[in-house]
């Protein structure tokens, strides 16, 4: 697909550094003289600025925002403009005088967290997934790489072969457990999201707790010593009972809610009968490509579209425009 990176939180060919991950001399003294780093409290980055124009909010470790971290920063790669290191910090062991853990986890979540040392207008902690839409390709990226780093290191604390608890390295692209020599490393599940047309049609449904009226693309987990054209198919019989023929890839996209890679494809149905699993889903319906233009203009009543920011509406826009090749 010719506008494939283009995808939100897509490549914006940020330089991961690899090479300097082992090198704790230099890294050291960047942070020392104040490389930005980037606050992340319970998977929410920090962003300043209105609603319009914001910004990820990087600090320096001298600042009070980041005293209670109880880690030490991770390396997301080199600043382009200084040619710098640029890293991220999980400071979850602050705890905000006022929080509503209902809203923390949800669908959408509207709060907003304010460290009590943070003095710039505006600048608090917010979930990325209001916030994908309106952050460039480089802020995006590296906002998406400290989520996932970052939440892979909150649940993964202790060695999956002993149980005893591992030390984070290679500038947090590791963690090693001093038990057994154990080295354990970020995982990314693989998941596939489908655009199943057939004709003019596309196979559209939801979840058990989206927001009423809102459709997407079928999508699920790639399984063990399975292929992605095998699951494509899998998981489109099991969520609603259609039969796919040939299945072609099309884009990826990060999605760090919390550490999935999505693989976008296209698949021709074979059959047209729906017959959903309860269980995985809660509708499916095809649903033609004149009421889903309609459905993109907010004229439809009974269906919203797709998130905005979601491969799913990215690849939805492109069936809609004709550009998928």
């Amino acid at each position: 697909m010719r506008d494939a990176e283009t995808v939100t939180f897509g490549t914006s060919g940020l330089d991961r550094a690899a090479a300097l991950r082992r090198d704790t001399v230099r890294l050291s003294e960047a942070l020392a003289k104040g490389a930005p780093v980037l606050p992340v409290w319970r998977g929410k980055v920090m962003v300043e600025g209105a609603d319009d124009a914001r910004r990820l909010a990087f600090r320096t470790m001298s600042d009070l925002v980041l005293s209670k971290a109880d880690e030490t920063p991770v390396l997301l790669g080199l600043d382009p403009a200084g040619d710098g290191p640029v890293f991220a910090l999980d400071i979850s062991a602050w705890t905000p005088k006022e929080v509503e853990e209902k809203d923390l986890g949800a669908f959408f979540d509207p709060s907003v967290q304010v460290h009590p040392a943070e003095r710039v207008n505006g600048a608090g902690f917010r979930e990325l997934r209001a916030l994908m839409m309106h952050l460039d390709r480089r802020e995006a990226e590296l906002a998406a790489t400290a989520r996932a780093i970052l939440t892979w290191h909150s649940t993964h604390r202790f060695c999956a072969k002993c149980g005893a608890k591992s030390t984070l390295s290679m500038a947090g692209w590791q963690r090693d457990c001093a038990g057994c020599g154990g080295h354990h490393f970020p995982r990314t599940d693989p998941v596939v999201i489908m655009l199943i047309t057939h004709g003019d049609s596309v196979l559209m449904g939801r979840s058990p707790g989206w927001p009423e009226g809102m459709y997407s693309l079928l999508a699920g987990f790639v399984e063990p010593g399975e292929t992605i054209e095998a699951a494509v198919r899998r998981e489109v019989f099991e969520e609603s009972g259609v039969l796919v023929g040939r299945v072609d890839y099309l884009a990826s996209q990060p999605w760090p809610f919390p550490a999935s890679l999505m693989f976008g494809c296209r698949g021709a149905a074979l059959s047209t009968e729906i017959e959903i699993d309860p269980e995985e889903i809660e509708d499916a319906q095809w649903v033609s490509r004149a009421r889903m233009l309609e459905v993109f203009a907010d004229n439809d009543p009974d269906m919203l579209p797709a998130r905005k920011g979601a491969i799913a509406h990215f690849l939805l826009q492109h069936w809609l425009a004709d550009t998928l090749i």
